[in-house]
């Protein structure tokens, strides 16, 4: 089971958000059928989106992040929830194989130079968007940056995706600690202090070690409390009852213009590859309905 949990440390000067990201990072790459770089690059960004999904309290919020770049992937588009769930897709889910070294993925060759966006709505208020260059391509590296340029938060972001040589996730999670406001320099020293005893995201999950075991390893000289655990899943929300919301969207004269053609429609869920067909006698009944 996937899952992550949020702590504290140094007597709630910093917080921690730990996630194993395995199985539903996994079921993205057989929504999409993506190599393995795409693999990496999507499971990281899913991993880090279904945590800032967490950070969003209200019920109702959902948190949306689109990366534009030049490089094979052309970018990608991904959403979540407070509740979990998270969803997304490559824009280029084929793309050459190449490495770093030996074993490890080059993300950043795959993803390019680029922006990230990103959009806050908790469901109250009118929607939070921030855009920034991308760092690295790397998706740890920019949300770092992210959170530090955006949000004012001194973070460190650590992702990872384990792609098998028969192209399957082997294992994938990820970590985000951030300095609260009266964060000392005594525990920025601790946390840096923490950060080097980890080799990487991907070996202590290869390793079969847990999100409570990486909290602790990280932060476990600060004293970390684990506040919460909450299962997370790739999860779409996509129904043929919102399909049908969106195309009466496009208005009489388009529905109009479909009725004419004679041809059923078929509408695709970019997020989860669903496919939704409106024959004929449905379009027609859409448009009496205007």
């Amino acid at each position: 089971m996937d899952y992550m949990v949020r702590g504290i440390a140094a007597d709630g000067h910093v917080r921690i958000f730990a996630c194993v990201s395995t199985e539903l990072c996994e079921k993205a790459r057989k929504t999409h059928n993506t190599s393995p770089n795409v693999t990496a690059a999507l499971g990281r960004m899913l991993t880090g989106a279904v945590i800032m999904g967490d950070m969003m309290k209200n019920d109702d919020a959902v948190l949306s992040v689109t990366i534009k770049s030049d490089g094979p992937m052309k970018g990608l588009s991904v959403s979540a929830d407070s509740k979990g769930h998270v969803k997304g897709f490559p824009y280029v889910a084929q793309v050459p194989f190449v490495e770093k070294y030996a074993g490890k993925l080059d993300v950043g060759a795959s993803v390019g130079k680029g922006t990230m966006t990103v959009v806050k709505d908790d469901g109250i208020a009118e929607p939070y968007a921030s855009q920034i260059n991308l760092a690295t391509g790397e998706i740890a590296d920019d949300l770092t940056y992210y959170f530090a340029e955006s949000e004012q938060v001194p973070s460190a972001v650590g992702l990872g995706v384990l792609v098998d040589t028969d192209e399957t996730v082997h294992s994938a999670g990820g970590f985000v600690i951030q300095m609260m406001p009266d964060a000392t320099e005594e525990d920025i020293e601790g946390v840096e202090t923490g950060l080097k005893k980890l080799t990487s995201v991907t070996d202590h999950f290869k390793a079969g070690k847990t999100p409570e075991e990486l909290a602790e390893l990280l932060l476990g000289d600060l004293g970390v409390e684990i506040l919460e655990k909450k299962e997370v899943s790739f999860d779409c929300n996509c129904s043929r009852e919102r399909v049908t919301k969106a195309l009466i969207s496009v208005g009489k004269k388009e529905l109009q213009s479909m009725i004419d053609d004679g041809e059923p429609v078929e509408m695709k869920c970019n997020y989860c590859n669903s496919t939704y067909t409106f024959g004929i006698d449905d379009i027609k009944e859409l448009l009496a309905s205007l």
